[in-house]
C-alpha cells in the first residue's frame, strides 16, 4: 500500500496499545513502526533498476524480519527510547503486529511480496487493492487526524480506532467480493471466446475498485481488458499483445532482462520504440487504457538505453489524464 496507509494505519493501532502510556508519542511510534518495512528504499542509491525491482519488498516484507525485527525493535525502545512504558513482551507483540500488518496489506497489491525470503524467491500478490485506494485510506486517515487533535479525555478514542480497523478489513472483503465477480466473468469469456489460456490475473485501475484491468497470456502473447462490476454486457472487449520473445532473444543473457523476466512472473511483452528495445511488465495497467485499446503500459523498460530508466514501475501512470479521458474513466468505472 501507500505510505500514508501504513502511517495512519500504524498511528491508529499505536493509540490504541500505548496512548495511556505516551500521550501522542504512541501515534508517531506505531506510524514509524509499520513504515519499517519499506527501509528497503535505500538499496535504490546502490542498485541499479532491475535489481532494485527485486531488493524492493524482498527480505524486509519476509515472515523472517518480522520475527526479527520485533524483539530487537522492543529490547531498543523499552532500553533507551521509553523505559519500562510497557513490557518488552508487550513491545514485541507491538511491533511484530505493526510489521506484519504492513506485509500482509502489501501482498494485496500487484507487485508482490517476498513472504517467504530468504528460502524462497517466490512473491505473493492478491490483486485485490490498487496501491493508493483512496476509499480504503479515508477512514483511517480521519481517524488519525482527531486522534491528533483530541487531547487525552476524548471518550470515543478507542471506538475510533476500531471503526477505522473494522472499516479496512470491510473493505478487503468487498475487494475480493468484486475480484470473484470479475474472475467468474473472465472464465466465461474465455470459454465464450474460445481463448486457451495460459493463466490469467485481473487487478484493480487506479484509485477504485469497480473497474478491474485483466490479462490473459496464451502461448504467444496476451490478451489485455477492462471490466467493471457495473457492465450489463457479459463480453470482455479483448486486446491482443504478441509478447514478442524474438526481440528479447538477442539479450536473453543480459542481467537486466534475466531480472526483468523473473519479476513480470510470465506477464510481459517487448517492442520497438523506433531504435529502442522496451520491456513491458504488463501487471501494472496501462495508459488510459480504457480509452486507448494500444495505450503504452505503464511499466516499460528500456533495455537498450539503461540510463533511462529512473522510475520504471508508475512511469507515466497519469500521462494523458487530462478532462476528457477522466470523465472517460468514470464512466467505464459506471459500466459501458
Amino acid at each position: 500500500m501507500d505510505s500514508l496507509t501504513h502511517i495512519v494505519l500504524g498511528g491508529c493501532i499505536g493509540d490504541a496499545v500505548a496512548r495511556k502510556e505516551l500521550g501522542k508519542k504512541a501515534l508517531v511510534v506505531g506510524a514509524l513502526s509499520q513504515s519499517l518495512p519499506d527501509i528497503d528504499f535505500v538499496a535504490s542509491f546502490w542498485l541499479n533498476p532491475a535489481n532494485d525491482l527485486l531488493a524492493h519488498r524482498g527480505f524486509t516484507h519476509s515472515f523472517l524480519f518480522v520475527l526479527l525485527a520485533a524483539p530487537v525493535l522492543a529490547l531498543v525502545v523499552d532500553k533507551f527510547i521509553f523505559p519500562r512504558a510497557l513490557p518488552v513482551r508487550t513491545w514485541t507483540a507491538f511491533f511484530g503486529v505493526q510489521i506484519f500488518m504492513h506485509i500482509f496489506l502489501d501482498a494485496f497489491n500487484s507487485y508482490g511480496v517476498g513472504w517467504f525470503e530468504p528460502f524462497s524467491h517466490s512473491r505473493i500478490s492478491f490483486d485485490v487493492l490498487f496501491v493508493a485506494d483512496p476509499f480504503f485510506s479515508v477512514v483511517p486517515t480521519v481517524a488519525m487526524v482527531i486522534l491528533l487533535l483530541r487531547g487525552p479525555e476524548f471518550r470515543y478514542r478507542k471506538a475510533l480506532v476500531r471503526v477505522a480497523l473494522l472499516w479496512c478489513a470491510a473493505y478487503l472483503v468487498y475487494g475480493m467480493a468484486n475480484k470473484y465477480v470479475i474472475h467468474s466473468n473472465i472464465r466465461k469469456n474465455l470459454t465464450d471466446q474460445r481463448i486457451e489460456a495460459d493463466s490469467y490475473f485481473s487487478t484493480p485501475t487506479p484509485l477504485n475498485t469497480w473497474l478491474w484491468y485483466i490479462v490473459v497470456n496464451t502461448d504467444n502473447g496476451s490478451y489485455v481488458g477492462f471490466r467493471s462490476v457495473f457492465d450489463s454486457q457479459e463480453k470482455i472487449d479483448f486486446e491482443f499483445f504478441d509478447r514478442g520473445d524474438s526481440l528479447l532473444a538477442p539479450v536473453n543473457d543480459h542481467e537486466d532482462v534475466q531480472h526483468l523476466r523473473r519479476f513480470a512472473q510470465g506477464f510481459y511483452t517487448a517492442e520497438m520504440w523506433g531504435d529502442t528495445l522496451v520491456f513491458n511488465d504488463l501487471r501494472f495497467g496501462q495508459m488510459v487504457g480504457w480509452k486507448e485499446r494500444r495505450g503504452h503500459f505503464v511499466f516499460h523498460y528500456f533495455i537498450n538505453h539503461p540510463e533511462d530508466n529512473k522510475l520504471v514501475v508508475q512511469r507515466g501512470r497519469f500521462d494523458g489524464w487530462d478532462r476528457e479521458a477522466t470523465i472517460s474513466f468514470l464512466r467505464r468505472i459506471r459500466g459501458n
